[in-house]
């Protein structure tokens, strides 16, 4: 079975973005082979703000050779027909995406879909790449309300930049 693996960019103080989405402050680093790290998808979930955060600083290019499913109950989408675009999450619609033959899936950002993944009980992974920066505001990790969710750390690696890579499984 494929598995959903919420991967992200942190900083110590636990935001993904910063008070008006800003992700300036997430620094590229030569020591982390981004190349790898996409081989191992070929399905990316995201929420439309995610979505569009990222053209503007990834471009189209950077989802090429994976489907990008866009969740969005604004967007239209004959607007955007390089992504297939969901306005509703729905519990038996996930198990099928796990159930089908492929790579893993990156839910990619965003803190209020990863709450609804979380809740549903469809996350297996969570690794976040914390970055040496405080921001004092912005986007949290995950978005209220408090429910805590287990986690057993399954690895880890400091790069020299500073950067912190943890992977976490779900406790089930």
């Amino acid at each position: 079975m494929r598995r959903i693996r919420y991967l992200v960019a942190s900083s110590l103080d636990g935001y993904i973005a910063g008070p008006n989405g800003e992700s300036d402050w997430i620094s590229p680093d030569p020591d982390v082979d981004f190349p790898a790290i996409w081989a191992q998808f070929d399905r990316v979930l995201m929420g439309r703000k995610t979505y569009e955060a990222a053209i503007p600083r990834l471009g189209e290019k950077a989802f090429a050779g994976v489907n990008s499913i866009v969740f969005s109950r604004t967007i239209h989408r004959q607007d955007h027909p390089g992504v297939t675009v969901i306005s509703e999450l729905n519990a038996d619609w996930v198990k099928a995406l796990k159930n089908q033959n492929g790579k893993d899936i990156w839910l990619f950002g965003g803190s209020e879909l990863f709450r609804s993944f979380l809740d549903l009980g469809h996350i297996d992974t969570v690794e976040v790449s914390i970055i040496p920066v405080v921001l004092g505001a912005g986007v949290p990790l995950l978005a209220p309300p408090y429910r805590p969710s287990k986690l057993k750390l399954s690895s880890s690696r400091i790069y020299r930049s500073g950067r912190v890579a943890l992977t976490y499984d779900m406790e089930r």
